[in-house]
């Protein structure tokens, strides 16, 4: 940790440049450029609420229930639009944190680079446009959708930095292995998609009925950030409402943290050859 804090230490203003740089670079050549980010998303949001709400008729609204206490009925375009949010920025980070340093392999080759900064600055590019996308989802939720403004939507300041951290950490080892491995950044690639569906973006894992699928979904982190926003922003309860889930996420981000550190000063000192 202390190797990663001194690659840290004096390059967060190139790091927030670089960040600045990357989404530039992103969406060069494009007549709207940085405007794809929000089309995109935006895009996605639609063929998910034309499928559920025009195409299957039967899944207009979302009656939401955790442990077995009724929370209130939500219009499914609202109750997706929370879980998506956080699910743009954790998807991007994954499959880009993984990619990171081999796509800007000039910083470990060519100039003496902190290496580990790599994986800050590509996975801060996406929190710009997470910002952005979780505005407009406020605005959206507070003025439109009738759910409007609680006290509960500061949470949002507790989520995010830890959405953030825990994913920079995992591309701590994911980026040095698929920099290894071109193999390994294609598994992360195509196994994304099977991870949408089992992370509680698009329904509630608090209504299973299932015991043990309960719990099981709770192991997964993408789903405690999911839950995470819909507490925030729809559910009106607090994070320590769920002691459980808090701790299993708890004990998750330490080993993600441990196996980062470990990952990442196994390989850092070879990547420049293997590069």
């Amino acid at each position: 940790m202390f190797q990663i804090y001194k690659e840290h230490k004096g390059f967060w203003k190139q790091i927030f440049l670089l960040a600045k740089n990357e989404l530039i670079k992103t969406y060069k050549g494009a007549v709207i450029g940085p405007f794809w980010a929000v089309i995109k998303p935006a895009f996605t949001l639609f063929v998910y609420w034309f499928a559920f709400t025009v195409g299957i008729k039967d899944l207009g609204a979302v009656d939401v229930f955790v442990d077995g206490e009724f929370i209130n009925t939500f219009d499914r375009f609202t109750f997706m639009l929370v879980g998506f949010i956080p699910w743009f920025f954790i998807s991007d980070s994954i499959t880009l944190g993984a990619k990171s340093i081999r796509l800007n392999r000039q910083f470990v080759t060519k100039v003496s680079f902190p290496v580990s900064t790599i994986v800050t600055f590509t996975s801060m590019a996406r929190l710009y446009v997470h910002f952005l996308l979780a505005a407009i989802m406020y605005l959206y939720v507070a003025l439109i959708s009738g759910v409007g403004v609680s006290i509960y939507n500061l949470q949002f300041f507790l989520y995010c930095p830890l959405m953030f951290l825990f994913f920079v950490m995992l591309a701590w080892s994911t980026a040095p292995m698929s920099a290894f491995s071109a193999d390994f950044e294609n598994m992360i690639v195509s196994i994304m998609s099977g991870i949408f569906w089992v992370s509680g973006v698009i329904y509630s894992s608090y209504d299973f009925t299932s015991g043990f699928l309960k719990y099981l979904m709770l192991l997964n982190p993408i789903n405690f950030f999911a839950n995470g926003y819909r507490n925030a922003f729809l559910y009106e309860r607090w994070f320590f409402e769920y002691p459980l889930e808090l701790i299993i996420f708890g004990i998750e981000f330490v080993v993600v943290f441990a196996l980062g550190i470990f990952n990442y000063n196994r390989l850092r000192k070879r990547l420049p050859d293997v590069l």
